[in-house]
């Protein structure tokens, strides 16, 4: 696997053989929980925008509020034989501009809310790209997905909208309740009573929708991580004829999904009816008694139709309250997943302000030059009771071809995940040029020195040329290639329909594991690092093209460092050192005819 160290491009986790036997260590976290405050929080930045939205709301919110009582005084002065075509031509303006400014109004919540999103999902991909090493090997990448997609979609409705109902719901609620006190105050109590026993009946209902809504992103989550382990393997699901046992297994997780979201869903489904109850049975009492009244002559027509008119105008701003307090609970669920993800630490990316003694100078080599590399009692353990590298010391002059030798899980792959940075020693210093990586110098300085080709080298999406370039996108047709000849593409380039600019494939499927190998070890060299890290390069290569990636070497290697993690017989022989390792010590060092001779390797 390639990852660029050139500054601003982060790594993925190691495919290693040694970082495959140990497990990360559990950090333990305290439980993350959030609240109002927080959801709040997450609207900085676009709190303007959301207040203009506010703002064209309360004057489509007060504009509606002028109705009823203008429609109230044209019916008094029709019943009086006075003159009321110009109210009624002013009512039909308030409907009109009314509904202008609530269209401005949506559009601009709209807006809000999707630039919300946005920065959400930003922060998240951020945040993703910049972890620790260790959370790559726990975290799901499926369940990532997921809060980057589902969760954000599900806090939207959260956020700026919900803000904007309730403001408006209160103002036109406090409006419409103040001119039913004033039309007639004992209607009024009379659907409180109502509305208030029946309202009190759906808040108990409210409760544990945010859990079943926690629970089903959860397993939603799961099912991405399940289903896109699946696909990424979908050739080996084939062949051992277990489609029926991953769709089981996949769907058992989205029918958990599927019983969590309906418990969230029979409390919701009950609380729009509720609500429609308490408001028509308010209109029904208030039609009855308010009938009987104006028949006896105690109440005017007019006053009856105007306060059946505002609670009509008020119902639905009630309704879309209890409704907001059922969507706010999904969105703290869906915000609880987000920030989980948003509060994690980042991968530091500074040297410390009070940078440590670095220890003695870089011991220089026999040609009196620093080495290029040089490791001093390195120990490190991906788990504390399972050291992987013991006091390993070591120096790799600068221009030198070293091998790295040894068997599976001997700790060859975790010395190159120290070099770049994507851990730290837990012992001893490693320099590069002389200077301590960890003490003296930031993650991006560190690893814009050097490029890392792993064994299973991924092919990202998009054309050859876009993959060649990732870590250099300005670079010339001159140096791409270059590359290209370094890493025997030639013949591929010819054989593609466009050339460099060929499309590959999601993950390079239509390639080679060859061809995908020397894509990468291309990829690698264009930056023109001082220190290029090649973990098994001619493990997927042929015979012709691993004599001519041999020779590459050769010539490379007079321009930068080179540290190859090698099993094969002319891989190893090409080296101008050999480095032994076993259980994570150095065992031996030499040239490969005095590493044969005293070892008796038996190469591939």
């Amino acid at each position: 696997m390639f990852t660029s160290l050139r500054p601003a491009r982060r790594s993925d986790a190691l495919d290693s053989d040694d970082a495959l036997d140990t497990e990360p260590a559990d950090e333990p976290e305290e439980p993350l929980r959030v609240g109002l405050r927080d959801l709040l929080r997450v609207t900085r930045g676009h709190r303007k925008a959301i207040a203009v939205a506010l703002v064209f709301s309360l004057i489509a919110a007060g504009l509606g509020l002028a109705q009823p009582m203008l429609a109230t005084k044209t019916i008094q002065e029709f019943s009086g034989g006075r003159p009321y075509l110009t109210l009624a031509v002013l009512l039909g303006v308030l409907f009109v501009v009314e509904a202008v400014v609530a269209g401005v109004a949506s559009y601009s919540l709209e807006r809000s809310s999707e630039g919300l999103v946005l920065g959400l999902r930003l922060r998240i991909i951020d945040k993703l790209l910049r972890l620790p090493m260790r959370r790559y090997e726990s975290q799901r990448l499926g369940d990532s997905l997921s809060r980057t997609t589902s969760d954000t979609t599900m806090l939207r409705d959260s956020l700026a909208y919900d803000l904007s109902e309730v403001v408006v719901g209160l103002f036109v609620v406090v409006g419409g309740v103040a001119m039913m006190v004033w039309l007639d105050a004992a209607l009024f109590l009379i659907v409180l009573a109502i509305v208030g026993v029946i309202g009190g009946l759906t808040l108990l209902l409210l409760a544990g929708i945010r859990k079943a809504v926690e629970d089903a992103q959860d397993s939603l989550g799961g099912m991405s991580a399940d289903l896109e382990r699946a696909l990424s393997a979908i050739r080996t699901v084939r062949v051992m004829r277990a489609e029926d046992r991953e769709r089981e297994r996949i769907g058992q997780l989205a029918r958990q999904a599927y019983q969590q979201n309906l418990q969230a869903a029979k409390r919701d489904a009950v609380i729009g009816p509720m609500m429609t109850l308490a408001m028509h049975g308010s209109m029904m009492v208030v039609l009855v008694i308010g009938g009987i009244r104006v028949a006896s002559g105690e109440g005017s027509l007019a006053d009856l139709v105007g306060f059946l008119l505002y609670i009509t105008y008020i119902s639905a701003p009630i309704a879309n309250m209890f409704d907001v307090m059922a969507t706010v609970q999904r969105g703290l669920a869906a915000l609880q997943r987000i920030e989980e993800v948003t509060q994690l630490p980042g991968e530091a990316d500074s040297t410390p302000a009070t940078a440590p003694a670095a220890g003695p100078a870089a011991v220089p080599t026999a040609e009196g030059t620093t080495p290029a590399v040089e490791f001093r009692e390195v120990t490190f353990s991906y788990d504390a009771d399972r050291p992987v590298l013991r006091q390993v010391s070591f120096t790799a002059p600068r221009h030198t071809h070293v091998a790295l030798v040894g068997p599976s899980g001997a700790g060859k792959s975790t010395l190159f995940a120290l070099l770049a940075r994507f851990y730290d020693a837990d012992e001893g210093q490693i320099l590069l040029d002389g200077i301590d990586i960890t003490r003296q110098m930031s993650i991006d300085e560190c690893r814009s020195k050097m490029s890392l080709v792993e064994q299973t080298a991924p092919v990202m999406h998009g054309t050859l040329r876009d993959n060649i370039t990732y870590a250099c996108p300005e670079a010339t047709d001159e140096q791409i290639q270059r590359v290209v000849e370094l890493a025997s593409l030639n013949d591929l380039v010819r054989r593609l329909p466009e050339g460099l600019d060929t499309a590959v494939g999601e993950h390079g499927d239509m390639l080679s594991g060859g061809e995908r190998q020397r894509i990468a070890i291309a990829r690698a060299l264009l930056p023109q690092p001082s220190l290029l890290l090649l973990d098994e390069p001619t493990s997927q290569l042929d015979a012709a093209n691993e004599e001519a990636l041999t020779r590459a070497i050769a010539q490379i290697s007079r321009e930068c460092t080179l540290l190859v993690i090698a099993h094969r017989a002319s891989t190893i022989r090409a080296a101008d050192t050999v480095i032994a390792l076993d259980n994570g010590r150095v065992t031996d060092t030499g040239t490969p005819e005095e590493i044969t001779a005293r070892r008796a390797f038996a190469f591939d």
